[in-house]
């Protein structure tokens, strides 16, 4: 019985230190309908660690997603955006040291690089007509006509719950993408965490109206980056480390 309630207390423990705590969100308003920014502050209670998760919220039915190529690796994402007349945007997938793409790649509707089966590998964003989800592998088809996909991983959060198994050890900056219920999708970057820390934080209800039903993990580390254009014109950016092959924006429907 001793051993039984040590365990039972330790459990218990390890529960509370999971909680993370919304400290304090900004929101602004974009430059077009139906988009805005979150710059959310949050503290686990335990530990106190802390933590900075920046989304770019949009409704499917006023934006879309398209994935931008960057063979060269010669733009930033900054520059990306503004070139391409992009509302919001993020870093994209992983490439290999030649800057070739790992993982399916669809841009403007035509195939770049095949899909990949990989341990990493488990989940796909897609965008097209019907709007945007983020689907497992076995989901995927290869018969739908996309407009745009990129194939990353792991999937952080399913059926609004954490991922099991997700690495609890490395510390790094996290992009990824994610959507909900009700028609909406969110392009987002987390300061420095591990995968299942970055779990446990959108599987919570950090955002009251934005309860993330699926998400997945984009290219992290040095490549993570984040941008958004304000209603004013001015801009939030956060600026990537290091050459990417590829950023995903969000542009008008």
């Amino acid at each position: 019985m001793q051993v039984s309630a040590a365990l039972f207390f330790l459990l218990v423990a390890t529960a509370t230190r999971a909680e993370w705590t919304t400290i304090s969100t900004r929101t602004e308003p974009a430059a077009a309908a139906g988009l805005e920014h979150r710059h959310v502050f949050l503290e686990e209670s335990e530990t106190g660690d802390r933590a900075i998760v920046d989304l770019a919220i949009f409704s499917t039915r006023s934006g879309a997603l398209r994935v931008i190529d960057n063979p060269g690796g010669d733009k930033n994402l900054a520059e990306a955006m503004e070139q391409g007349k992009c509302l919001a945007g993020v870093n994209g997938g992983y490439f290999d040291p030649n800057f070739t793409p790992i993982g399916l790649r669809i841009i403007d509707g035509k195939t770049l690089a095949p899909l990949l089966r990989a341990r990493l590998l488990t989940g796909i964003l897609t965008s097209s007509s019907r709007g945007i989800q983020i689907v497992r592998l076995s989901e995927f088809s290869r018969k739908e006509k996309l407009d745009g996909a990129i194939e990353c991983g792991p999937m952080i959060v399913d059926l609004g719950a954490k991922v099991r198994g997700l690495d609890d050890t490395r510390l790094a900056r996290r992009s990824f993408a994610a959507i909900d219920r009700d028609e909406r999708a969110a392009l987002g970057f987390c300061s420095e965490a591990t995968l299942s820390g970055l779990a446990r934080i959108l599987a919570g209800q950090f955002v009251a109206d934005f309860k993330i039903q699926r998400a997945l993990n984009l290219d992290g580390g040095s490549s993570s980056a984040f941008w958004f254009k304000r209603k004013d014109g001015s801009v939030f950016s956060i600026s990537e480390q290091k050459s990417v092959r590829d950023f995903v924006a969000v542009i008008p429907r």
